[in-house]
Parts: structure tokens; C-alpha cells; sequence
């Protein structure tokens, strides 16, 4: 994920939810173009959301546009247990990597009530090695909730890594019919099979 380009203008809108305050991060070319985001940040970590924006895309102003509101409050629909679809289209993916824009939008076709591990994402992109890789470009994704990175969980079925923390992937799964055995494991019933067709 690269730098934000600063000759750019970034604006902000913020939404309230049971984990705490999230931020939504987007830009325009042109006042009757529509916008795109360009990164979602949980709220995780030190600071307030709005200093921690600032902090990646200094100058940004807080402004509100009523497409982003409703990409808002479909988040808020999704966080209260909704079956919300997302779409990529307002998504700025040019700003990750070849490979990591691959592994998002293979993550992003993994529905609601399925997990994959890091490994059989590997897989499926043709890199049976790259676990480690896929993770991290999960572990960067510039768009939670709308790209699911929580659905993707370490080969032990544990739940690995999420930017929000491991109780916050949890509750999301949860949210979204997933269960997990006595140990904290993801059962098998809900990981995705070898043989169901996502396109890669």
C-alpha cells in the first residue's frame, strides 16, 4: 500500500459502532466525479480516529458527500448483524500492489458465514508457498468490513491476525454465523470447500 499522493485533497466522514469510532478516508478528481475511498480505519491503536487520520493524510478535511454516507451506512446496517452486500466500485484498489490487489479481491468473493486459511488462499492464487504473504496483504488492507480480511484465518484454525484485534475478528465472525470449538478454533463446517468456486 502505497504513501498518499499529498498534492491531493483527502476528506474524512466518521461512524459510531459497538467497537468504537471508525473513519472513512476519501478523495475526488473533480467536483461531479464520484468518490472513492481510500482507506477505512478501525478503531484500534492510540489516538482518536480523527488524529490518526490526520496523522497518514495530513490537511484532510472533515466533509460529509452523500454517496460516501451511504457506503456509511451500509457499514453501520453491516455492524448490526445485516447480510449487506459491498461492491468494489468505490474502492480506490490502485493504490496496492499487483499481487495484494489480488489476494483483496479474492478475499472479497469468501461470503458471509466462510472462512479460508491464509494457506488455501495461497492456493487458489497459484502461490501454494505464499501463506505468509497472503496474510500480509490481508494484514494491510486499506478497506475492512467491505474486503473481509477477517475471514481468512491461520491452517490451525485459529483466527490469526486482524488490525482491530483478535476479539474484534471474533465478534464479526460470530455476527456472521461462524462458531468456534471449546480451544477458540473456527469449526470445519464453516471453512470454505477446495472444490466451491471463487474466482482468482
Amino acid at each position: 500500500m502505497g504513501s498518499p499522493d499529498m498534492t491531493e485533497t483527502f476528506f474524512y466522514q466518521r461512524l459510531m459502532s459497538i467497537f468504537g469510532e471508525i473513519g472513512l478516508v476519501w478523495t475526488q478528481e473533480k467536483e461531479t466525479a464520484s468518490p472513492v475511498v481510500r482507506r477505512i480505519f478501525l478503531p484500534a491503536g492510540q489516538g482518536t480516529i480523527e488524529a490518526r487520520i490526520r496523522g497518514a493524510f495530513p490537511g484532510a478535511v472533515d466533509r460529509a458527500h452523500a454517496a460516501v454516507g451511504r457506503i456509511i451506512d451500509r457499514i453501520e446496517r453491516y455492524l448490526k448483524g445485516d447480510a449487506v452486500e459491498f461492491s468494489l466500485d468505490y474502492l480506490d484498489l490502485g493504490i496496492c500492489g499487483a499481487f495484494q490487489q489480488r489476494v483483496l479481491r479474492l478475499e472479497f468473493q469468501i461470503p458471509r458465514g466462510r472462512v479460508s486459511t491464509y494457506g488455501a488462499l495461497a492456493d487458489r492464487l497459484g502461490h501454494p508457498r505464499a501463506a505468509r504473504a497472503v496474510g500480509t496483504a490481508l494484514a494491510r488492507n486499506p478497506f475492512p468490513f467491505v474486503i473481509p480480511c477477517h475471514r481468512a484465518v491461520r491452517g490451525d484454525r485459529t483466527l490469526g491476525g486482524f488490525g482491530g484485534g483478535l476479539k474484534m475478528k471474533r465478534a464479526l465472525l460470530e455476527m456472521e454465523g461462524v462458531r468456534f470449538d471449546p480451544r477458540g478454533r473456527v469449526q470445519e463446517s464453516h471453512f470454505l470447500p477446495k472444490k466451491m468456486s471463487i474466482l482468482s
